[in-house]
């Protein structure tokens, strides 16, 4: 796979090939808030712990909603429920397909928040290895903006996503998308506010995700969610 310039130098920015080549796991503890939550009656996230492989999407939150010892697990395209033992209380297959439509456009229960916020934080931490990934078909439409195309086989946002990347740094600056389980209309730029050093690699520490207003320009309000990273090992 030929890397573009810009995705090289991301990649670069973030660690290096060898780095996420060699990397399998991420570990990290998170807090997000925001009207998101407030729209689907869910509870913000407040220091939960969040594992990740890298090279395929598996994920774990904990907690996923308001039962503390409640872990949301995100299989590929599947999710369950887990105690603290790791007993399975719950589990929900292709959980996709139940989106967006019926009680979803009001409601969420934990099964849901487990299907996106593991799949979308899990594409926000592992990008440098997404950018690697040959079943997305990555374009440099101009100097620090890629497009990216996923197939139906990684659970994203949607289809076509851009990426606007400082193009001295390479440091990720915008990530534009339109998350179609709450719409194929709400059209959402979210824009990296900080970043901070983890455990041998920068990350994206701070994230706000506001409407995208003209020409995918970030909107001042509302805040759709805060997402702040506290912590970042990679393994």
């Amino acid at each position: 796979m030929k890397l573009s310039v810009t995705a090289e130098k991301a990649i670069q920015a973030y660690g290096g090939t060898a780095l996420w080549n060699k990397a399998r796991t991420i570990e990290t503890i998170l807090s997000a808030n925001g009207l998101a939550f407030t729209l689907k009656r869910r509870p913000a996230f407040e220091r939960a712990k969040f594992t990740t492989e890298i090279h395929r999407p598996f994920a774990r939150m904990t907690p996923i909603g308001k039962e503390t010892g409640v872990t949301g697990v995100l299989d590929g395209a599947d999710v369950r429920l887990e105690n603290s033992s790791g007993e399975i209380l719950e589990e929900r297959k292709n959980a996709r397909s139940y989106f967006p439509f019926g009680r979803r456009l009001f409601y969420w229960d934990d099964l849901d928040m487990t299907y996106f916020a593991n799949y979308a934080t899990w594409n926000y931490l592992t990008l440098p290895a997404l950018l690697m990934n040959d079943a997305i078909t990555w374009t440099e439409k101009r100097p620090g903006f890629l497009e990216g195309i996923f197939p139906d086989s990684i659970p994203t946002h949607n289809r076509v996503q851009t990426f606007e990347f400082d193009v001295q740094s390479g440091l990720l600056l915008q990530h534009n998308y339109a998350p179609a389980i709450i719409s194929k209309f709400a059209n959402a730029a979210n824009v990296v506010k900080e970043h901070s050093q983890g455990d041998g690699a920068l990350f994206t520490s701070h994230r706000i995700v506001t409407p995208q207003g003209f020409g995918g320009k970030p909107m001042g309000g509302p805040v759709l969610i805060d997402l702040r990273i506290h912590d970042f090992q990679i393994r």
